[in-house]
């Protein structure tokens, strides 16, 4: 049984140093257009908002975690972007305040939930450690669309290996999602970490292998950079299938990102 302390370290650290790009913004920045297709930085925080808030609710109430899913079964290709709008209308200093507090109390729970654990999510049951892994992806990710739009560059850091795990761990998810078949046989992942240390997923053996550094692949699965601006490479058809696919997050198969240079 995984301990979750140090994942929940991680995504608070990851929130923490999202929150330094956003905390002394001026109130018409968060109206700044992301990389998303009309959403702005406000929208992304806003999403990280609610998602925080349908975790905290997942972990803490049940029940309205269920009143959530059955909206969301209501109304499958609106419901994340309605829970995006109704947070970006807020003044920015709610909305920060709104996420601040949500992803302390989720913290929390997490911390204090049953080491045995599991809670309802969209997907399957998740354990506290594999939610925090979550809720740190996604905030990762979506801090990537922050950071495209204010025009810096993040230093990667070791906590791209949750991301990472998460990218290898949904291979199959990738496949099933589009209605492929999911490869028999299993990948080598070896990702180069930001500290220069190698990652690696899967036998050694393996005759379909992804080998790139760890933050390309990270952005490749969380369809936050197109394949063909990043260094991360297949070996086997299979494998060199997955990456024109990959995705990290649950849901319907996502857009991807435009090559650099593409006509918009």
């Amino acid at each position: 049984m995984a301990d979750p302390t140090p994942v929940i370290d991680d995504l608070c650290a990851e929130s923490d140093e999202l929150d330094l790009l956003v905390a002394e913004l001026a109130p018409e920045s968060w109206t700044l257009a992301t990389p998303a297709p009309r959403w702005s930085i406000a929208h992304q925080i806003a999403h990280l908002a609610w998602t925080d808030h349908s975790a905290l609710l997942a972990v803490t109430d049940q029940d309205g975690f269920r009143v959530l899913v059955e909206k969301a079964l209501a109304a499958p290709e609106s419901f994340v972007d309605a829970g995006a709008e109704e947070g970006a209308a807020l003044p920015p200093a709610e909305l920060l305040a709104r996420w601040r507090a949500g992803r302390s109390a989720l913290a929390r729970a997490l911390r204090d939930a049953p080491p045995a654990a599991r809670f309802p999510w969209y997907g399957p049951p998740m354990s506290a450690a594999s939610m925090a892994t979550g809720r740190l992806m996604e905030t990762w990710a979506h801090g990537q669309d922050v950071a495209d739009a204010l025009g810096v560059v993040r230093v990667p850091t070791e906590r791209l290996r949750h991301v990472a795990h998460i990218g290898v761990r949904a291979r199959d998810f990738a496949f099933a999602a589009r209605s492929l078949a999911v490869p028999a046989e299993p990948f080598r992942v070896e990702l180069t970490s930001p500290g220069g240390e190698l990652w690696g997923y899967g036998p050694e053996g393996a005759a379909q292998r992804v080998t790139g550094p760890a933050l390309d692949f990270c952005l490749l699965v969380t369809q936050r950079a197109h394949r063909a601006d990043l260094a991360v490479t297949a070996t086997g058809q299979d494998a060199d299938r997955w990456l024109d696919i990959a995705q990290s997050f649950a849901g319907p198969p996502g857009p991807g990102r435009p090559p650099k240079g593409a006509a918009a």
